[in-house]
């Protein structure tokens, strides 16, 4: 268990930018006088809770509450050691803030400790900083000289070894500034300015001498800006108006010029907000939001080796015989953000360099689902081409197919048109010959002296019957054998049959059968190949007709209706012949099948094709009475 006590800084008095000094110091002894009242009933509650006397430990923090680097490093030591240890304890932190010369104030400091403590001495003092540590170590023989100690998160050239006792440890770490400074040349290798942020007070004196004794072999390769004389004010105006190929070095400014202090995270926010140049620093306390990173000391890896030590010491081990080696840097660390903003490439980074805060691209952390989305849509659209491929095959199928379809259906016509050589030869026949009677009698007429000029105008007229008659034959017969594209057009279906019929009707009377005509009284408008229709209708009764040449004269009848079904015209054909054997009945209508003594089989095949080319359906079956019956829907025309 650990009871933490804390409150402000407590020496030096110091001036604040904010604060005047008396308001300062009537803050801390307000805090004192606080401190001393909750402290005692803290630990008078603690002994009682606990059972067992408890482990005290006095931190001492370099300047303010939250100052970094120390902060980082005094609260990660408490979290740690709370975690690690078995004893109840009880840490008090006090802030220690020194100045230029201010011996007296110290030993006012060491008094209050050395009072606060007079009962119950602490088990453990830990310094965590220069500024702690040179106040512990200057005032170590009034401040409890039998009590360990133990030095922390300060660097090796900052420990007054020949100051030390046997009742003290250290846990040093390195500074290597050259590492600093070429991580900076690295990354940026165009570098021609580097500012060094940092302040005025003692510690930060012994640090500007130490870079410019380090920086050295830099040369005049690179500026070296230190700005320990400025106000932080005017450190930011410099700082936003650096020239090209700068950079800035952070060291936490103590004490300005003006001896405002500057803890927390506020003044680097500030600086960053304004900065032209990316900003290095020396301890990852500061890493994390504004620094670009490199090799810098690490306040976990400082932490854990103090609580190693301190946990140590309080079992019993003496201080002066615990070694610990000076802690260097760790793999090299990066901020992700900053190297982007900056545009530093990855691959200037030292080998092994870890890189956070990494803000993932939708691609990185949605890398599979996009992987799947696009292999999804690369496949639909493989599938949809190759779709449109096929459509395109099958339209271009479907184009050779009706042309095919319509050079058969000529050719069928022609054979139709064959087997009806006699019926139209008759049919021709007759207004010929009755032309050229009536021809012979009018020249007869108009021989005589007084010719009959009324009977001539009436033979006169009979000849132009006749003649139109052979014509309207002639007409028939070239529409049935024109060839010509598929020409949609809008015809009613009642026209259409009652021409096929008229046409057919010589042939009809040849073969002594009876076409019989039933058609609807309503005109059946529909959409198609006037010339195409006309020969599926013509094929059927010339299929009906063949199928009663064996029966008697008197029985040969063929029915042709029409008739208006829902959004659909029909037209059947319906003959008394013997009918379609039943296991025929699908066969009929494929090619080259046909009942036929001496049939190509082409007939029913091309029709049923025809019919489907304008989106109707033909049927075929026999009727009860005996016969075959016909049947073709094609769908009609909407009338708006």
């Amino acid at each position: 268990m650990i009871i933490e006590y804390g409150f402000g800084s407590f020496l030096p008095l110091r001036k604040s930018p904010d604060r005047p000094a008396r308001d300062v110091v009537f803050s801390q002894v307000n805090s004192i006088i606080k401190f001393l009242i909750v402290a005692g009933a803290t630990l008078l509650i603690s002994l009682a809770t606990a059972g067992a006397a408890p482990k005290r430990i006095i931190v001492l923090q370099s300047n303010g509450q939250d100052f970094k680097p120390w902060s980082d490093y005094a609260r990660a030591f408490q979290q740690e050691l709370e975690r690690q240890s078995s004893w109840p304890m009880v840490v008090q932190r006090f802030p220690v803030a020194l100045g230029l010369d201010e011996e007296g104030a110290q030993h006012q400091l060491a008094t209050f400790l050395r009072e606060l403590y007079s009962r119950n001495a602490p088990d453990l003092i830990v310094a965590f900083g220069a500024p702690a540590a040179t106040f512990l170590q200057r005032c170590r023989a009034e401040l409890f000289p039998d009590v360990p100690a133990l030095f922390a998160a300060i660097d090796e050239r900052r420990v007054s070894r020949t100051s030390l006792t046997g009742n003290d440890a250290v846990v040093a770490v390195w500074i290597d500034v050259p590492a600093l400074f070429a991580n900076i040349v690295r990354l940026l290798p165009r570098t021609k300015n580097i500012a060094v942020v940092m302040g005025s007070s003692p510690n930060e004196a012994f640090w500007l001498d130490e870079l410019r004794s380090q920086l050295q072999p830099l040369g005049t390769s690179v500026n070296l800006l230190f700005w320990n004389d400025l106000p932080f004010d005017e450190i930011l105006k410099r700082a936003g108006a650096l020239p090209k190929d700068s950079a800035i070095f952070w060291v936490q400014p103590q004490v300005d010029v003006t001896g405002a202090t500057h803890d927390g995270e506020r003044a680097l926010k500030r600086l960053h907000a304004v900065a032209n140049a990316p900003i290095f620093s020396h301890d990852d306390a500061f890493f994390g939001g504004e620094i670009v990173g490199g090799p810098m000391t690490s306040v976990s890896q400082g932490s854990q080796a103090a609580v190693a030590v301190a946990l140590r010491i309080l079992a019993g081990e003496k201080a002066q015989d615990i070694r610990t080696p000076v802690l260097r840097y760790g793999p090299a660390k990066y901020d992700w953000r900053e190297l982007k903003r900056w545009d530093i490439p990855e691959s200037r980074l030292p080998e092994g360099s870890q890189v956070l805060f990494h803000q993932m691209s939708p691609w990185e952390f949605y890398r599979w689902q996009i992987v799947a989305v696009c292999s999804a849509v690369l496949l639909q659209a493989l599938l949809i081409s190759g779709l449109l491929y096929e459509r395109r095959r099958r339209l271009l199928a479907e184009v050779d197919s009706r042309q095919r379809m319509a050079e058969l259906a000529h050719v069928n016509r022609f054979a139709t048109a064959g087997e009806l050589t006699a019926s139209i030869s008759h049919e021709l026949n007759q207004p010929l010959g009755a032309i050229l009677s009536n021809a012979e009698s009018l020249e007869l007429m108009l021989k005589s002296p007084a010719p009959d000029l009324d009977e001539a105008r009436q033979i006169a007229s009979e000849i132009r019957r006749d003649d139109e008659r052979a014509s309207e034959v002639i007409r028939r017969l070239r529409s049935l054998l024109k060839k010509a594209p598929f020409d949609s057009r809008s015809a009613d279906l009642n026209e259409i049959v009652g021409e096929t019929v008229t046409f057919l009707s010589a042939l009809a009377l040849g073969q002594s059968v009876e076409l019989r005509t039933a058609l609807d009284p309503e005109p059946l408008t529909i959409r198609g190949d006037r010339i195409q229709l006309q020969q599926v209708i013509l094929n059927l009764i010339v299929n009906a007709i063949d199928a009663m040449s064996e029966l008697p004269p008197a029985e040969r009848l063929i029915t042709i209706r029409t008739a208006r079904d829902r959004e659909s015209a029909e037209v059947s054909i319906a003959d008394r012949g013997p009918g379609i054997p039943p296991d025929k009945l699908q066969d009929i209508f494929q090619p080259f099948f046909s009942t036929k003594a001496r049939g190509m089989g082409m007939g029913l095949s091309i029709a049923r094709t025809i019919v489907e080319a304008h989106e109707g359906r033909l049927f075929a079956e026999n009727l009860a009475r005996g016969g075959a019956l016909l049947r073709v829907e094609l769908p009609m025309v909407r009338s708006d």
